[in-house]
């Protein structure tokens, strides 16, 4: 979708390489939760209200092609975390993949790097990804301020032992309590850590002054799973009941629909789903949009508290903020709900990387080359002059935003090997022009993880390939037009060469 023209955002210069003391900024990146590239009012949301967000991209680097490459939460969060593709890493869902991040690769995270470069370090809400063993045991051992819940944090936070010492209950306004108390010097927090739960012992460091911080936040939201229950308390903030209320009949709902599901049954079976990522009812579609809408909005006054926050610590002219979400959602197109399906509204997210450090000339454009997520831990490593390590397949976003001359990525793989609540085994490789999908059968595939079948020569059973330049929403497939049977040949290739190369 095309920025409008008077908020185009600009290139921005880094920190220098040469920042190696305690003058190295501080960190702050922040993860929401199924959240759509199309859900800020910069990439032209309509309804939801987004100021800060937008103004914290208005001061940044805003990049306009950037993808999650396994679009589901705990798979592109070990993405994050590690800096590669899931292909290399193999940790998907534990219950699926029963893998763990080793503690010899978590010790490369941009987290750890960062702790062992003089670095206080923090953790805050959401975690999806084993680490070391079952128990998480080197993230309790070496994150100074580790306060999370495993899987879903639902919207109200007081049904979990682990948040029982915030005193807002709502999960946006009590992470962002929990984000205070670990920046904010000072007796004003002690509560939170004299009434933390016992679980908790010794994990709660307060922040160090005299070291830069990292700190990771990880929202739980707008994912449906955690929209339950919004607003159903008097105390719970008034934007959780009413707001856009009034607005139901301006909200968007996919041309044409209800729209039918173009898989084959071997692919896809909407039966398999989640109940709540089910989108053929219209008025409950209406009411999960709504409620999303009103989760957005929450995350972007959390960035407007945060920025005040900083600057009320004097933190704000050293900090840099990053912003991304973990996948996008469908919410009704191409018949379907959910996620892991590799079309854009699953994989496009946004990204902005706000820092003090920009100067005023390199501010105020958009950057449209292709990004992903495994990016992020390495750009961040280099921004505070650390090194980037081998093992991370992400590269640096620095050259792009530096506008220095580089070679870049030219396509991007996808991929899911998430082959539970019926959704289908896919590879994916997009080009600037071209986006080519292959489906594999699920009728043997149900809760198991299989990164290797394809790479042994596994043969897909649906293909898909798009122009995306004529078709951005990806309605017309041309896998069958022998007219694009060259293309299509050579997005096969490309594909199975990617997906091989990527594993090693």
């Amino acid at each position: 979708m095309k920025l409008p023209t008077l908020i185009l955002l600009a290139v921005a210069t880094l920190v220098p390489h040469s920042l190696r003391a305690a003058d190295k900024p501080n960190i702050i990146f922040i993860l929401s939760d199924d959240q759509r590239y199309d859900s800020l009012g910069i990439t032209g949301n309509s309804i939801t209200k987004t100021p800060n967000l937008d103004r914290l991209a208005n001061e940044g680097v805003f990049f306009s092609q950037a993808f999650v490459t396994s679009p589901i939460c705990g798979p592109s969060r070990a993405n994050f975390l590690t800096g590669q593709w899931e292909r290399k890493n193999e940790i998907g869902f534990d219950y699926v993949s029963h893998n763990v991040i080793s503690e010899e690769v978590f010790q490369d995270s941009f987290l750890m790097k960062l702790k062992k470069d003089g670095y206080s370090t923090a953790i805050i809400g959401k975690h999806h990804t084993k680490i070391g063993d079952r128990g998480n045991t080197p993230l309790k051992k070496n994150i100074d301020f580790c306060y999370y819940k495993e899987g879903h944090l639902g919207f109200h936070l007081d049904k979990h032992p682990v948040f029982s010492n915030l005193k807002s209950k709502t999960q946006v306004e009590g992470l962002f309590e929990a984000t205070e108390a670990y920046l904010k010097p000072g007796d004003e927090t002690d509560y939170f850590f004299e009434n933390a739960d016992k679980s908790l012992k010794g994990r709660l460091e307060r922040r160090d002054s005299k070291k830069p911080f990292c700190a990771w936040i990880n929202f739980n939201l707008p994912h449906a799973a955690s929209i339950g229950g919004m607003g159903s308390r008097p105390e719970d903030p008034e934007i959780y009941s009413k707001l856009y209320a009034d607005q139901l009949d301006q909200i968007d709902l996919p041309a044409g629909y209800p729209v039918d599901i173009p898989f084959p049954s071997e692919v896809f079976n909407e039966d398999d789903l989640m109940g709540y990522y089910r989108t053929k009812n219209r008025k409950a579609l209406l009411g999960t949009k709504v409620k999303m809408s009103r989760a957005v909005h929450a995350i972007d006054l959390f960035v407007g508290n945060l920025r005040k926050l900083l600057e009320e610590i004097d933190e704000s002219e050293n900090t840099i903020i990053v912003f991304t979400s973990d996948n996008g959602l469908f919410l009704g197109e191409h018949g379907l709900g959910g996620k892991t399906i590799l079309y854009e509204e699953s994989v496009h997210v946004p990204l902005i990387i706000h820092s003090p450090f920009f100067p005023k000339d390199r501010r105020g454009k958009s950057l449209d080359q292709l990004v992903v997520g495994q990016d992020v831990s390495a750009t961040i490593l280099d921004l505070c002059g650390v090194d980037v390590p081998e093992s991370y397949q992400g590269m640096s976003l620095r050259p792009l935003i530096d506008n220095s001359s580089t070679e870049w990525r030219e396509d991007v793989f996808f991929e899911n090997l998430f082959t539970d609540q019926g959704y289908p085994r896919q590879e994916s490789v997009r080009g600037t022009e071209f986006k080519y999908i292959r489906s594999f059968s699920k009728e043997k595939d149900r809760k198991q993880y299989l990164p290797g079948e394809s790479i042994a020569g596994e043969q897909a059973v649906h293909e898909e390939l798009y122009n995306l330049n004529d078709d951005p929403t990806e309605q017309k497939n041309l896998a069958s037009n022998p007219e694009y049977s060259g293309i299509l040949k050579k997005h096969r290739a490309r594909c199975q060469k990617l997906v091989t190369e990527l594993a090693k």
